[in-house]
């Protein structure tokens, strides 16, 4: 059972400080009020006054920094060491290492500070109590799978400094509704281009992955592939049936049916259904265009008219509109394809395979056959992350192969046949920098351009570090 609670993922993932867990019993809300204003070595006390003679004076908290007029507690760096070593971190072991780790703690706490404060400060930046709740739900509800029991439940919460699931709710609420600042912030700053990545020297590249290269360990077995995916095309009569039922449900929605409760009943989407069609927050970009023209440009609350797409017919509704990016749900009506249509796509999907071993341009048959709704490429993809369909057909498939057809479940019916190429199949082995030079340099840049916003935030609020 032991730490079973973080690897669960309890612990909230913040911008800048991958996790936070709580060791203090205590709430420290109330002792940052009181110490926002102490002198360095001032120390918040309770002191039983009915016990002549005896020193019962104990530490609460203490303030380590302040950043602007809200402090940096040292229970705050005492959680994120906690969480390190239930991570299995090793801290040095002399007294001069561990006070160099917790200068380091304290000045990614100030850094998170920064973003928090900047964020609230932008009246564009919304963060509902509604969004940060549903989150905190779905995060307690997967931690709380992970015990078989209420006792072995609160046990571990106990050991993680947590008297009651309440507390550890509160403060889960408040991680997430600062991560929430922060990534909004950041996201703003992308999108309005104040915040364009910065090209680092190669010199800092392999600086970077010397640093990261212990915690990288070795590279999966990887494949690359390009495919032809072959969807069965329904009948006129079965996209009017279709048609017709998203037409009635958009009309009792705009009755006052609820959203939520429509999706989890009548969407097939497999992705969003249960979750009541909610697709969170997304950017330009991320879905088919049909979709995107009419999601970015209704306003929250409406319900939209059905909008086809290579997938069928969605229902969509706005929640909310961030710059560049909206919160969304929809529901996902999906035509149902008969057996003529299905064994027609498996005829062309074998053509299509022995026109590919035959020599034929594979760039023209994608352009003919393609479903565009589906990916046409895969990169570099580890073979254990593989959907089960392709997992089974790349056993030992290698570069250069042309696979038999093979079937990719669907939708409503909609099965897919896949005809993939293999391109490249490398075995399991040691990570080399220029496996990861790419990814390092487009994460590299945006850290470097993080912080130099972040420096220009210090020097514009008033820090102080205390002893």
């Amino acid at each position: 059972m032991k730490d079973r609670l973080y690897r669960a993922g309890a612990l909230i993932g913040v911008f800048l400080m991958p996790g936070v867990a709580r060791l203090a019993a205590q709430d420290t809300t109330s002792a940052s009020s009181d110490t926002a204003g102490a002198a360095p070595d001032t120390l918040n006390t309770v002191t039983e006054a009915t016990i002549p003679g005896r020193d019962t004076t104990f530490v609460v908290d203490r303030v380590v920094a302040v950043v602007g007029d809200r402090p940096v507690l040292a229970s705050q760096v005492d959680e994120v060491l906690f969480s390190r070593q239930s991570q299995g971190a090793k801290l040095p072991s002399t007294p001069e290492g561990i006070t160099g780790v917790r200068q380091q703690i304290v000045s990614s706490i100030i850094d998170e500070e920064l973003l928090v404060q900047q964020a609230q400060r932008d009246t564009s930046i919304k963060v509902t109590d509604e969004e940060i709740a549903s989150g905190v739900e779905e995060q307690v509800r997967k931690v709380r799978t992970n015990f078989t029991s209420e006792v072995d439940y609160r046990a571990e919460l106990k050991k993680a400094g947590f008297q009651t699931p309440e507390e550890y709710r509160r403060w889960l609420t408040d991680q997430q509704r600062r991560a929430a600042f922060q990534n909004r912030l950041i996201e703003k700053l992308r999108a309005d281009g104040k915040l364009k990545p910065v090209a680092p020297t190669e010199k800092e590249m392999k600086a970077f992955f010397d640093e990261q290269k212990a915690t990288l360990g070795s590279r999966p077995a990887t494949v690359s592939f390009r495919q032809i995916v072959v969807s069965p095309t329904p009948s006129a009569d079965a996209k009017r049936k279709a048609r017709a039922q998203a037409d009635s449900i958009v009309l009792e929605l705009r009755r006052g049916a609820d959203f939520a409760t429509a999706a989890r009943r009548f969407s097939q989407d497999p992705g969003s259904k249960e979750q009541g069609g909610s697709l969170n927050w997304f950017r330009r970009g991320v879905m088919v265009p049909e979709f995107e023209r009419v999601a970015f440009m209704l306003k929250p609350g409406v319900v939209s008219d059905p909008v086809e797409s290579p997938f069928g017919y969605h229902i969509i509704q706005v929640e909310r509109v961030q710059p560049g990016e909206v919160q969304a749900r929809h529901i996902l009506i999906v035509p149902q394809i008969d057996s003529v249509h299905v064994d027609s796509a498996r005829a062309i999907a074998d053509s299509v395979r022995k026109a590919v071993v035959a020599g034929a341009s594979f760039d023209s048959l994608q352009r003919i056959y393609h479903d565009r709704s589906a990916e046409r490429d895969g990169e570099s993809v580890p073979v254990t992350k593989l959907p089960e369909a392709y997992g089974k057909v790349f056993a030992e498939a290698d570069s250069g192969a042309v696979l038999p057809v093979f079937t990719m479940p669907g939708a409503g019916g909609r099965d897919q046949f896949i005809v993939l190429k293999v391109t490249n199949r490398r075995p399991e082995g040691e990570i080399k920098y220029e496996d990861v030079r790419d990814h390092i340099r487009e994460q590299l840049g945006q850290q470097l351009a993080i912080r130099r916003y972040l420096d220009r935030l210090r020097k514009a609020t008033y820090i102080e570090i205390r002893s």
